[in-house]
């Protein structure tokens, strides 16, 4: 006798259901409302509640916040991988619809995969990265070559300096103002500026990068506005489209906007005003719709004062201002980075994984590294090379070492008793003080940020930026 094939069906899924349970770390069932429906006493325990509180009939986003399952309901598609973050811990997790048999989304179910990552994760980070590089290379192919690269995640820090960074990025990519990025060089500034674009609606339209400081100023007004054929010798019968039209709809990266013309200044702020460029030669005008984003390693506010940067230009660009701060400022943040460009290389020339020791980071971060990540990145690249692939020790992190850098990793041992290194102590002392002095200027300024900063003698861009990263 053949069985009747719904019946098969129904058997195959109870026996897929109860080997995915058994297999998995823990389970979770909803119904088409999102709520929870049945729950294994290993995810509970996963989650770390207590085995006694029922949490049937609960929303599931109020026990898992950032739950995907109300994707999974929204869209009826499974979620068959994905890394999933709790707390403090992080699991591969499966999602999967439930349909009657009309095929309609009756609810969805879960499983947390794995729970240690060790294993797993340099599989799971090189498949993340082909995905991202496959994805990026799609989208710049559709976008003539000139789409966001990076994301937010890919700033790489968990210090307070670096957190806020995030936090500010994420929260200029909500809406379209105007965004200052201020930061040394090699701090990351153009990263952020494609990250803020990518995360923000305008992500489908074109990233333009504009470096002012690199472009002879006769250049600069064909380089934003374009030019009319004919409008000077050796110009095609096309003309030539500049970089604001080109952003048309997306975004524009103002590099070294601090080195900007006075000349180009005045027609930059009319465009902005207007909406509209005027290329070089012609009569036409042509209505534009583009974000700004500025960066600079200079103070701008400094600039103005003196006179070297129009005040009504500086207001118009620094709606939202984001201040890097230099990676000597979040040396925790080295063994994090120093990781992440070890997967780089790795992946990019096809090596065997390569770790770095405790005491090769604990001698990184006691360099200042004037060139910030870039510099960082640079030497890493260097061990690599010195150290023929293999693991990066501490003896090849010393001989390459700027001499000021091996004095001071002298001076100062390797690491503190219980191996906690010294630096990131020391930073996290010198932030505190720092607020301490800053809020004690608030006092003594009534609540004045602008006064309170004159007293510190700071400039009054770095009293607002430090303020928002200590929450004064």
């Amino acid at each position: 006798m053949i069985p009747d094939i719904r019946d098969l069906r129904s058997r195959a899924q109870s026996s897929f259901f109860e080997i995915f349970e058994e297999l998995a770390e823990g389970g979770i069932a909803t119904d088409k409302d999102a709520r929870i429906v049945w729950i294994n006493a290993k995810y509970q325990k996963f989650l770390g509640i207590p085995a006694n509180r029922n949490l049937v009939g609960l929303p599931i986003s109020e026990v898992i916040p950032r739950s995907l399952i109300p994707r999974v309901l929204d869209t009826g598609h499974p979620i068959l991988l994905d890394l999933m973050e709790y707390s403090d811990r992080r699991c591969i997790v499966s999602r999967f619809p439930l349909f009657d048999d009309d095929r309609r989304i009756i609810g969805a179910f879960g499983f947390v995969l794995y729970d240690n990552l060790n294993e797993i994760m340099p599989l799971m980070n090189k498949v993340r990265k082909l995905s991202t590089a496959l994805s990026r290379a799609e989208s710049s192919l559709r976008n003539g070559g000139r789409s966001a690269r990076y994301s937010v995640s890919q700033f790489i820090g968990t210090t307070p300096g670096a957190l806020e960074v995030k936090r500010q990025a994420r929260a200029a990519a909500l809406s379209s103002l105007p965004v200052v990025i201020t930061g040394e060089t090699g701090t990351g500034k153009e990263i952020l500026a494609q990250a803020i674009h990518a995360a923000s609606d305008r992500a489908g339209g074109n990233f333009v990068a504009v470096n002012v400081a690199a472009i002879p100023e006769a250049l600069l007004e064909v380089e934003f506005f374009g030019a009319a054929p004919g409008a000077y010798t050796g110009l095609g019968k096309q003309g030539r489209i500049g970089k604001m039209q080109l952003a048309n709809g997306g975004t524009l990266l103002l590099d070294e906007v601090a080195d900007m013309p006075a000349a180009i200044q005045s027609k930059l702020l009319r465009a902005l005003q207007e909406r509209e460029i005027e290329p070089l030669g012609g009569n036409a005008v042509v209505k534009v719709d583009v974000r700004l984003i500025s960066a600079t390693s200079r103070d701008l506010e400094s600039l103005v004062q003196s006179g070297q940067f129009r005040a009504d230009l500086s207001y118009r660009l620094n709606a939202y201002p984001i201040r890097i701060p230099p990676l000597r400022e979040r040396l925790a943040d080295i063994a994090a980075l120093a990781e992440h460009i070890l997967e780089e290389i790795v992946l990019r020339d096809g090596l065997s994984s390569i770790s770095i020791g405790a005491a090769a980071i604990n001698l990184l971060q006691g360099h200042d590294w004037p060139g910030n990540v870039r510099e960082l990145r640079n030497m890493i690249e260097r061990l690599v090379l010195e150290g023929g692939g293999k693991d990066i020790e501490a003896a090849t992190v010393r001989d390459l070492l700027p001499r000021q850098s091996k004095a001071a990793a002298g001076r100062r041992g390797d690491t503190l008793a219980g191996g906690t290194a010294l630096l990131p102590r020391m930073a996290e002392a010198v932030a505190a003080l720092e607020s301490d002095l800053m809020r004690a200027a608030m006092v003594q300024a009534g609540g004045d940020r602008t006064r309170a900063a004159e007293l510190l003698q700071m400039p009054r861009s770095t009293f607002y930026a430090k303020a928002r990263e200590y929450s004064i």
